[in-house]
C-alpha cells in the first residue's frame, strides 16, 4: 500500500474541559484526507526552538496553517491592541512565525488559511489591520449570523489575478477570473511583505490571497476558508488537489 503524505497541521492552544489542550478543528483535517494527504496535529509551545521545529518538518510532507477564532498577538507587527482584538494564542504565534521560515528553507509544500494567512504575511515582515470592518473604504468581512452553512456559504467575490499559483490552478484567461468565496474575518493585510505576490482580491481591494514567487515549492495562503466543502466548490477543489499533488514524494 502506497504510503500517504504526511501533512502537519499547526494546532491552536485552547482550554478544554477545564486542561489545556492542542486542538485542530475536524474540518481541516478531513478536507486533507478527503485529497489523498494523513494530518497530523502539531502540538504549539512557546519554548520550541529552531532545532527542534527544524527537526519536525523534516518529518513533513506538508504545512498547513490553519484558521482559528484567535489572533496574533499585534506587538508581533510592532502595532498597538485595537479595541476589537481581544481573542490571543501566543503559543501557536512562537510556532507559526517559526515554522514559517524554517518550511520556506526546506521547499515544503506549505498552505495557509485565514489566521493561517494572516502568519504568513506577519511571518515575512508584514503588518494587519486588526478590525477592516472599521477602515475606510473596506468591507465587513466577518461572518454572518446563522448556521454553520449560512456562515461559510460564498459571500463576496474575488478577483484572481492573472500569471499566479492561484490562476494556474483554477485556469488562466486574458482578464482575470472571479470566484465566490466565503468571508469570516475580522482581521486582513494591511502591509503586504516584501516578495509576497498577490493571488486574489476582494471587491474593496483587500488582499484575500497571496504566494510566494520565489520560493521554489508550493506556497500558498488563502484569507477565505476552502477547506469547508471543497468537492462542492471548483475553486476550493481545486486548491487542495494543487496541495496535495506538491505534498507527493518527488
Amino acid at each position: 500500500m502506497q504510503k500517504r503524505p504526511l501533512v502537519g497541521v499547526i494546532a491552536c492552544r485552547r482550554e478544554v474541559e477545564g486542561h489545556p489542550a492542542h486542538m485542530v478543528t475536524d474540518k481541516y483535517l478531513s478536507a486533507l484526507r478527503a485529497y489523498g494527504l494523513e494530518p497530523v496535529i502539531l502540538p504549539v509551545w512557546r519554548d520550541s526552538d529552531a532545532d527542534v521545529a527544524s527537526a519536525l518538518l523534516d518529518r513533513l510532507d506538508g504545512l498547513m496553517l490553519t484558521g482559528s477564532y484567535t489572533n496574533v498577538l499585534p506587538s508581533r507587527y510592532h502595532a498597538a491592541r485595537a479595541p476589537e482584538n481581544t481573542r490571543d494564542d501566543l503559543d501557536r504565534d512562537h510556532a507559526a512565525m517559526l515554522w514559517v521560515p524554517l518550511a520556506l528553507e526546506r521547499r515544503l509544500p506549505l498552505l495557509g488559511i485565514c489566521r493561517g494567512f494572516q502568519e504568513f504575511n506577519v511571518a515575512l515582515g508584514g503588518t494587519l489591520h486588526q478590525a477592516v470592518q472599521r477602515v475606510p473604504g473596506l468591507m465587513d468581512h466577518r461572518e454572518p449570523e446563522g448556521s454553520k452553512a449560512q456562515q461559510y456559504a460564498p459571500s463576496h467575490e474575488v478577483e484572481i489575478r492573472s500569471g499566479g499559483r492561484l490562476a494556474s490552478l483554477y485556469g488562466e484567461c486574458r482578464k482575470g477570473l472571479k470566484a465566490r468565496v466565503n468571508s469570516l474575518h475580522q482581521q486582513g493585510i494591511d502591509r503586504l511583505a516584501e516578495g509576497l505576490f498577490v493571488e486574489a482580491v476582494a471587491p474593496d481591494g483587500l488582499v484575500e490571497a497571496v504566494s510566494l514567487p520565489e520560493a521554489p515549492g508550493f506556497t500558498l495562503a488563502v484569507q477565505w476558508h476552502p477547506e469547508w466543502e471543497p468537492g462542492n466548490n471548483a475553486l476550493y477543489d481545486a486548491i487542495f488537489r494543487g496541495f496535495a499533488r506538491a505534498c507527493q514524494p518527488q
